[in-house]
């Protein structure tokens, strides 16, 4: 093996392993998600991190971020976080502008 080796070494149980190929055989699993489960389990078994990256589709600056995350957090810091800004006007069930529409 040629190159530099990375200090960040991916390690995982069997739980968090078939955890995360239940999320990667779910069709409800969004896709970023998906991705970031797929690229733990290829470090965990060896790949690097340019060869991961490559395969998964994220530059290699954030598979680092993503794995920095995966150590220290778990199977819980692969997950989104909470994004700053304006919070939504429409409540996520209703789905639909208001019936009381004046003209």
């Amino acid at each position: 093996m040629r190159g530099r080796t990375s200090a960040l070494k991916i390690e995982m149980d069997s739980q968090t392993r078939k955890t995360l190929l239940s999320w990667l055989r779910r069709q409800k699993t969004p896709a970023g998600l998906a991705k970031r489960a797929r690229a733990m389990l290829l470090l965990a078994d060896g790949q690097t991190y340019s060869h991961t990256s490559k395969q998964v589709g994220l530059s290699e600056r954030h598979l680092r971020k993503w794995a920095k995350r995966f150590i220290t957090q778990g199977i819980s810091g692969l997950y989104d976080s909470q994004r700053p800004g304006r919070p939504p006007v429409f409540s996520p069930s209703s789905g639909s502008v208001s019936s009381e529409v004046s003209l």
